[in-house]
């Protein structure tokens, strides 16, 4: 039986959205992590769970990356180390923040980790951005501003001000990032296993001092069927599944289509807040959903 070869104008297309395809899974994954985390985590659990949550997929990425591990430089090795410092304020401001806000506050306002990066990195190339970029920053703040107020004008509670810390920490990540050179040249796989290795180490630690909350082994044993989901969940497909699909999509597509694919994760965690987790959002809610998703792809096309 013949059969007939698709047009390379067909399959090239094809091709392209086989790569993407994960890619926007990742996206979806993060998107839900938000409301797993809500799930999983309270106000006396969240380092324990941080605790967990890394601590069952750091052993699989080092066993995988432990070749290249040993080739890190001294320099590099500290590097690594000073960005995990910061990983670790990441999780932290996120997850105490996702505790005390909604799943949809709490990914939308990541969101505008798009909107400060390139602001930051013009403040330190003392360049100013360009009035299209300053208007979708604008865009971006009175959609946050509408969100956060969806309920009616009254003070924005303190997770979404966590939240905000949380996206001005990963803002400062990813310039350390491009600005510490001896992380530049590392291995990414062992780049992040040091990362994550340090930041585990900062929850561990601070796990161990008085009015932390639960330990990782209490908090453990409390868990049933549906908080052990949500840990997996957590673990496996937004940490180990996403990091190497993100490593398996760069080199199969450009860094540039990963970056738009991902940014569609607020929508997401808008859609899974209201479809799963059961939050409302009113009428000047959903205005500015539609403003922090417009300003963040006009703020991503202006700075590209």
């Amino acid at each position: 039986m013949s059969t007939i070869a698709a047009p390379a104008s067909v399959a090239a297309p094809r091709r392209a959205w086989l790569a993407d395809l994960p890619v926007l899974l990742v996206a979806v994954v993060w998107g839900g992590s938000y409301l797993a985390a809500k799930g999983v985590t309270t106000t006396h659990t969240v380092i324990a769970v941080l605790v967990l949550r890394f601590a069952l997929v750091l052993p699989v990425l080092a066993v995988a990356g432990r070749r290249k591990l040993r080739t890190l430089t001294p320099a590099q090795l500290r590097g690594a180390g000073v960005l995990g410092l910061v990983l670790g304020g990441i999780f932290l401001l996120e997850t105490y923040g996702v505790v005390h806000t909604s799943a949809t506050n709490a990914g939308l306002i990541i969101s505008l980790t798009m909107i400060f990066t390139p602001l930051a990195e013009s403040a330190v190339r003392r360049a100013a951005p360009s009035p299209a970029f300053l208007g979708a920053a604008a865009v971006s703040v009175c959609g946050v501003v509408l969100l956060t107020q969806g309920a009616g004008f009254t003070t924005p509670s303190l997770g979404d001000f966590l939240i905000l810390g949380a996206a001005l920490a990963r803002t400062a990540h990813v310039l350390l990032m491009a600005r510490i050179k001896a992380v530049q040249e590392a291995d990414s796989l062992s780049l992040t296993t040091v990362q994550l290795g340090t930041a585990v180490a900062v929850f561990a630690v601070l796990a161990l001092l008085p009015g932390t909350g639960a330990s990782p082994w209490a908090a453990a044993a409390d868990f049933g069927p549906a908080e052990w989901a949500g840990l997996a969940f957590l673990s496996v497909f937004c940490t180990l599944f996403a990091f190497f699909v993100q490593m398996w999509a760069v080199r199969r597509t450009s860094p540039s289509r990963v970056s738009l694919l991902l940014g569609t994760e607020p929508l997401w965690a808008a859609a899974a807040g209201i479809a799963i987790g059961g939050e409302r959002l009113g009428a000047a809610g959903f205005a500015g959903v539609a403003l922090v998703l417009a300003g963040t792809a006009w703020g991503r096309r202006a700075a590209g």
